[in-house]
């Protein structure tokens, strides 16, 4: 997973993209709750799966900007665009993992917009 992250993001080293799957995925962990959660967690790798249960779920997932936005304070120097790029890196990487059915069921739990950081098409109903 950390090398998908690597490779996604262009980070130069691993320990850097080790640290922003860190913040990303211990972020996350506090916007997804019940059995998507813990099928998250049973998805990951051991110490992924630690970050997404070390932050307790929030009462409502925030908006997706807001969890961009969230990430600046935990990640050096970055601005919303960099805090986008490398929530984008780490959360494009989880789909792979996932399959598609618990992608699918993740997202729908999020609010909209989250769909773009998980690299895929938001595709809203017409009324």
């Amino acid at each position: 997973m950390i090398e998908a992250v690597r490779e996604a993001g262009g980070y130069p080293t691993t320990a850097e993209a080790e640290h922003i799957t860190s913040v990303v995925l211990s972020a996350l962990g506090g916007q997804i709750t019940g059995d998507e959660r813990v099928a998250l967690a049973h998805a990951l790798p051991r110490r992924a799966a630690a970050l997404i249960a070390s932050r307790p779920p929030a009462p409502r997932p925030l908006p997706a900007r807001d969890f961009v936005d969230s990430l600046t304070e935990h990640l050096q120097g970055a601005t919303p665009a960099t805090a986008r790029w490398h929530a984008g890196s780490v959360l494009s990487a989880l789909p792979p993992l996932l399959g598609t059915p618990l992608a699918t069921r993740l997202l729908a739990q999020l609010p909209s917009g989250y769909a773009l950081l998980f690299g895929k098409a938001e595709l809203t109903p017409h009324p």
